[in-house]
């Protein structure tokens, strides 16, 4: 009985048949695996960052092309993860670029049932004018026995980990600021 082409082409076939009898090398490979080329080739550069997702800090190696990311790994220089990257830190390419991913502020009314788009502006003015509403609501001035307390218990604040030393220290001083005292970071936790 002949052996027909796409046969004679199988892996297995040309593993028993062929030089290659561990399956390292050209048995291992069709055509069409041949002709793939790395996406960290065809990166314009490449750019250091940390895993947004937990509060271990993984060093990530974020591949460009074209303004847009082409592939992420783990930072071998990284002390912490020594380029190693859980299955979410590996998948943060969709992080930036998933099709279902939200650009515009969507908003829920109260009661609402559906989504509505807010410009940006719009949407800061309403967070600063619930942290206003809600400090002046909950202000603590003084205790029962009259000592000084000037705080807000109605504002809590649990930062991320990955924000850098500066901008948690900008967070700290801004709720500071403001009276509140419940000032977690999630490195803490």
């Amino acid at each position: 009985m002949p052996v027909n082409k796409r046969a004679r082409s199988h892996p297995l076939v040309r593993q028993l048949r062929g030089p290659d009898k561990l399956a390292l090398a050209d048995a291992a490979q069709s055509p069409a695996t041949a002709s793939l080329v790395p996406r960290t080739q065809t990166a314009d550069r490449v750019v250091r960052s940390v895993c947004p997702y937990c509060a271990v800090g993984c060093g990530q190696l974020v591949f460009v092309k074209d303004e847009k990311v082409v592939q992420v790994e783990g930072d071998p220089d990284s002390p912490i993860s020594r380029g190693h990257l859980c299955p979410k830190g590996s998948a943060t390419r969709t992080l930036s670029q998933s099709p279902i991913r939200e650009y515009k502020v969507k908003y829920r009314r109260p009661y609402g049932t559906a989504w509505e788009e807010l410009d940006l502006e719009t949407a800061m003015d309403m967070i600063a004018d619930r942290v206003i509403a809600t400090r002046e609501q909950t202000w603590e001035a003084k205790s029962e026995d009259g000592k000084p307390l000037n705080r807000t218990l109605g504002i809590a604040s649990l930062g991320g980990a990955t924000l850098d030393n500066e901008e948690n220290y900008l967070m700290k001083k801004l709720y500071t600021a403001l009276g509140v005292v419940q000032v977690e970071n999630q490195a803490r936790i």
